[in-house]
């Protein structure tokens, strides 16, 4: 990947370095690298970080496609959303873990993704930059090196990312669109569930209802903070959790074998291109079945 940046007046007679840090917005971890590869370039011609640039340059710096791959790849069908040089998104479907872990070594996504880069010729790594629980469906994004990942989080903790879920819980909110604003802590004695509690971190949920299936509702979700199992435990503490969640729920429903929560929306700023992005997943069948049958 190539990254090009055309030196403006206000920048004149500042060194590459200045152009590299600030502009373009590399870690310095990443700029060391580009200095020992040899992938910094001024006006195409190889650059160092002390040259001084002047206005209507071209700083570029050159990020090679050759990184040691960490766990197996394994060929599978993956749904893709959306890709271009710098992104992959994939609709992920439910009952697959994002990425491997002690209880999961194969079968993942991230494995997956691995395999669909090595098609493409690329040996990089696979880094999600959203994480969804093994049985949510819908969008995981993946950035394809370490500088668009790093400009995501980046996004993400400046609340310029936004995430839409669609969610089945049960009964009906009341109101029917409001706000969630319930601090959010890990369980004691547990690994994987949390609690709201006072001590906890601060974690907003907006919600808003689109329609009423007998004693079932589609809800749409937007986070505004991303906490580990937020829907799932603001919903809950609701009184009105999300259909078939196992853990978060005390309903039991044969309607659906897994929680009814899908990652519907993902918007974002480009971090190379500047353009707005949005991504949809299309809404799941498992879970169009429980709003027919309900």
């Amino acid at each position: 990947m190539r990254i090009d940046f055309i030196v403006t007046g206000q920048y004149e007679g500042k060194k590459v370095l200045n152009i590299l840090r600030g502009c373009m917005k590399l870690s310095s971890r990443l700029v060391k690298t580009l200095k020992q590869r040899g992938g910094i370039l001024l006006n195409d011609s190889p650059g160092r970080t002390s040259y001084i640039v002047h206005a209507g340059d071209k700083v570029s710096a050159v990020i090679e496609y050759d990184e040691e791959i960490n766990y197996q790849p394994e060929e599978a069908e993956i749904s893709v959303l959306y890709e271009d040089p710098y992104f992959l998104a994939v609709d992920k479907k439910a009952g697959i873990p994002v990425h491997p872990s002690a209880g999961h070594t194969s079968g993942t996504l991230a494995q997956m993704v691995l395999a669909h880069f090595i098609k493409q010729g690329l040996h990089i790594k696979a880094r999600p930059i959203n994480r969804l629980d093994r049985d949510t469906s819908g969008i995981v994004l993946f950035a394809k090196n370490a500088h668009i990942q790093e400009r995501m989080i980046d996004q993400m903790k400046n609340n310029r990312v936004m995430k839409i879920y669609l969610g089945i819980v049960h009964g009906i909110y009341d109101p029917l669109e409001g706000t969630i604003d319930l601090p959010i802590l890990r369980k004691e004695n547990s690994t994987i569930e949390r609690i709201v509690d006072p001590r906890g971190a601060p974690s907003v949920t907006r919600y808003k209802t689109l329609s009423i299936q007998n004693d079932l509702s589609l809800v749409q979700f937007m986070l505004e903070t991303g906490r580990t199992h937020q829907i799932r435990v603001h919903t809950r503490a609701m009184g009105h959790p999300i259909v078939g969640d196992w853990l978060y729920s005390d309903i039991k429903t044969d309607l659906i074998g897994r929680q009814a929560l899908h990652s519907a929306t993902l918007v974002f700023d480009h971090p190379v291109t500047s353009e707005r992005i949005v991504i949809n997943a299309p809404f799941p069948e498992d879970m169009r079945r429980v709003l027919t049958r309900s």
